[in-house]
């Protein structure tokens, strides 16, 4: 695994699982094929399977630490959980949690888990199983996430959720309310020194992103305000899951702009490797400088 810094503050990828995900139209509506032809150089391998028109898709927390406190930043899918209709997060296996030790992180040492939103791949290992029960993973760590979000995943907030939505939130995030450590916000906040809490909705309501500033530099944690790299090119795709994807698009360019003025790293949710880079300008619009870290 590869850890990077900014400023004083280190940075770890832990994964999940990695692979083709879902076909490039599938993801994004407005998929054109013809931007292959400019861009398809490197989108393959890492990024885009040619054979299968799939895009490469990462699931993966961050581990950020600073002088004070340990954040993981989204939980990935978790294990066990029941998802019928979504193969790739259904009843998982994973090493997980071994990965997250050879980070040099045990689940009682995590101050604070950052959930960017609540969608199924960003809170399963906010619990795990044990005797039967659903328990928070993290026993130390306050669990943030938007009020927004709570409200509208929480099926006793919102009757008309699906019963595979409503199982999301009844198994991975309603634990941990029940246990006293959510931490609820609205939308904008702070965790410590230099953790600053953002708005970006459009994916998910209650969507935020995480900034961290340290030592003059800066790092960007965007959840699925961007999927693929191939938006930060197409900004005006949307993907399938945005609740609003004129307000999804909205939230992607003001956090391009962002990028490109402070010169921030940033940490996306799900690119293939090397993951990270930043946003640079390109005529008009934007492109991505990727990052191949700082350590193995």
């Amino acid at each position: 695994m590869t850890t990077r810094r900014i400023g004083e503050t280190s940075v770890t990828r832990v994964y999940e699982n990695a692979g083709p995900g879902f076909p490039a139209q599938h993801l994004l509506p407005d998929w054109d094929p013809a931007v292959l032809e400019e861009h398809g150089g490197w989108l393959s391998p890492n990024y885009y399977e040619a054979a299968t028109g799939k895009f490469i898709s990462s699931i993966h927390s961050w581990v950020i630490r600073t002088k004070h406190h340990t954040i993981l930043v989204d939980t990935c899918c978790g294990n066990g959980k029941d998802r019928p209709g979504f193969e790739r997060f259904h009843m998982l296996n994973t090493p997980y949690l071994d990965r997250l030790a050879a980070a040099g992180v045990k689940p009682e040492e995590v101050d604070y888990v950052l959930c960017t939103h609540l969608h199924v791949d960003h809170v399963g290992w906010n619990t795990k199983l044990l005797d039967g029960r659903w328990v928070p993973t993290f026993p130390n760590a306050k669990y943030v996430f938007s009020k927004v979000e709570r409200n509208h995943w929480d099926p006793a907030r919102n009757a008309g959720l699906a019963p595979a939505q409503a199982a999301i939130f009844l198994d991975s995030v309603l634990p941990v309310i029940e246990s006293g450590q959510a931490m609820e916000i609205d939308m904008t906040d702070q965790i410590g020194d230099g953790l600053l809490i953002e708005p970006a909705p459009g994916h998910a309501p209650g969507h935020v992103v995480l900034r961290l500033l340290s030592s003059g530099e800066e790092g960007v944690f965007p959840g699925d305000v961007m999927h693929h790299p191939i938006q930060v090119y197409r900004p005006e795709w949307s993907s399938r899951f945005c609740a609003d994807p004129r307000a999804a698009e909205q939230s992607r360019r003001r956090l391009l702009e962002q990028c490109c003025e402070t010169g921030a790293r940033v940490f996306p949710a799900h690119f293939g490797a090397p993951h990270v880079g930043r946003v640079r300008r390109a005529g008009a619009g934007f492109r991505f400088e990727f990052d191949h870290g700082e350590g193995a």
